[in-house]
């Protein structure tokens, strides 16, 4: 979560730079910058940028901000900042490139509920129809009086009172997913509080929406959403991962390129509209960022319709679509201000924007164009996401032919992965086999043995990248990087003949742990 004083600063910041420009008499519109007016919204392609400096900030110290970021090991993994149709920045960093999308995690349950929203629209549901009657044809278990009065509305603002932990979803989703129907199984949870009455951070409370959206219009939420929101919005790669029947997980694991998750922001930020269409209703997003729970001190935002609500504390109010990793989309309405971000591990934007109130120059008057400054800033940008120049490949130990082909089973891991086989072949890449649990087949994976990483696609169609070195006559280390599914580890493994000591440390998920290993 964000920090309420960084929020402050970099909403101030903002408030500044838009009093600037207004007070110069300019006016935000696509199309030439002080040409005539033209319609308040962005089209479906392309974006509107301009230079730093006519917006008050030294492209100087933007780029030594974006470098600062990478240098304190913040794993972010693009950045957007967009005010009244203009792009004042966008970076992507090294590993990820940008070619593929991106995972966005709980950025789905904006999604999701945007759906149900449109849905609702569109006359195919009513937000206050119990949820048991949106599915006549099964059988619902726990079904008392308090489960019988959830309705759609409860759900859209995880105040259904199903049984959901309060201290974290993540068994409450892994008990789902061991079932063969995960729809059923979080259906027939039992009630443990009054609908409405408090507000659980739940994820199967979103598949059940999920299921409500195939439910009543005859496609899955992915479906629907090709039909009635991606493609109004002009987003048409895509991926969103599915239940054992097909249907798109309410909760997470959609992915969109960073620059069409922002659309997102600026759809709502429009009151629905996008161009000469009113995706969704101005009423839906009016009460999709208005909060009805109050969540607590574990969070930094209330919550209203699956988005997150400032607090009536915070000078500039703003709304927000949370991921876990790093995935961001905020919008400061009272500013016509989105920031985006995707990211591969980090939790606080803070880290990010902290940096970009060092660029503020002179807010009262646009600062001279420094054609060199910009110019270095560009590169700075292309910098990023380069990856680094190869290194020599060390002489590796005899080990290394000793070990190429045999798989190594791991001992009661608490890790998705369950065994690892190397294969090395004298180049400067070698070859990593993963068995992860859940997963059919094993995931093959180029390593590279150069210092860079060696990219690849997961069968997902997701970049994935892969270094490793031997660290120790019997110690072999490597970094895998999911990058745009936004998991990390780096396993270290100590080969003692046909055992072998993993050593595994989860960036995304940290912890660090050991386990045995044996080769059969």
């Amino acid at each position: 979560m964000i920090l309420p004083n960084v929020e402050r600063k970099l909403a101030l910041w903002l408030v500044s730079a838009l009093l600037a420009a207004t007070a110069g008499g300019c006016q935000f519109f696509l199309g030439d910058a002080g040409g005539s007016a033209e319609p308040d919204y962005w089209p479906t392609e392309g974006w509107q940028t301009v230079s730093p400096e006519s917006q008050g900030f030294d492209s100087a110290a933007l780029a030594e901000g974006l470098l600062a970021i990478r240098e304190d090991g913040t794993r972010v993994h693009s950045l957007i900042a967009i005010r009244d149709g203009y792009v004042l920045l966008q970076a992507i960093y090294y590993p990820y490139d940008g070619s593929t999308y991106h995972d966005l995690a709980s950025v789905t349950k904006s999604v999701t509920t945007t759906l149900i929203g449109i849905a609702a629209d569109q006359g195919l549901l009513e937000l206050d129809a119990p949820l048991v009657s949106i599915f006549p044809e099964r059988t619902i278990a726990n079904l008392d009086e308090r489960k019988q009065a959830v309705t759609v509305r409860h759900l859209v603002g995880l105040t259904s009172g199903l049984a959901c932990n309060p201290d974290g979803d993540e068994g409450d989703l892994s008990a789902m997913r061991a079932t063969d129907d995960w729809l059923q199984a979080a259906l027939d949870r039992p009630s443990v509080a009054d609908p409405g009455a408090r507000f659980v951070y739940c994820g199967p409370d979103m598949h059940i929406l999920s299921g409500i959206v195939q439910q009543v219009t005859g496609m899955t939420a992915l479906e629907f959403a090709r039909a009635n929101l991606f493609g109004p919005l002009g987003i048409t790669e895509v991926y969103w991962a599915t239940d054992l029947q097909g249907r798109s997980r309410g909760w997470g694991d959609l992915s969109l390129f960073p620059e069409d998750a922002a659309k997102l922001g600026l759809l709502f930020l429009q009151g629905g509209r996008w161009e000469d269409r009113q995706v969704v209703s101005s009423d839906w997003v009016a009460q999709a960022t208005t909060a009805h729970a109050t969540t607590g001190r574990n969070w930094a935002e209330d919550y209203g319709y699956g988005w997150w609500v400032s607090r009536k504390s915070e000078e500039i109010p703003y709304f927000s679509a949370n991921g876990r990793g790093g995935q961001y989309v905020r919008v400061f309405p009272g500013l016509n201000v989105i920031v985006a971000t995707t990211g591969g591990g980090f939790s606080d934007m803070g880290d990010v924007t902290d940096y970009l109130g060092a660029a503020i120059g002179d807010l009262e008057n646009p600062l001279p164009e420094n054609p060199t400054a910009f110019a270095r800033l560009e590169t700075v940008i292309g910098d990023l996401t380069r990856k680094p120049a190869a290194q020599a490949v060390p002489p590796m130990p005899q080990l290394a032919t000793a070990i190429t082909g045999r798989t190594y089973r791991m001992e009661a891991s608490p890790m998705p992965i369950e065994s690892v086989r190397l294969d090395f072949d004298g180049s400067d890449q070698a070859v990593a086999y993963l068995k992860i649990a859940g997963e059919d087949g094993v995931r093959e994976i180029p390593v590279g043995l150069d210092g860079v990483y060696h990219m690849g696609l997961g069968v997902d169609g997701h970049q994935l990248g892969a270094r490793g070195a031997w660290t120790g006559e019997d110690t072999f280390t490597l970094e895998y990087d999911e990058i745009a599914r936004i998991e990390a580890w780096t396993i270290t493994l100590k080969f003692r003949g046909d055992d072998v000591l993993f050593t595994i440390y989860g960036q995304a998920s940290p912890g660090l742990i050991t386990i045995d290993g044996t080769a059969p």
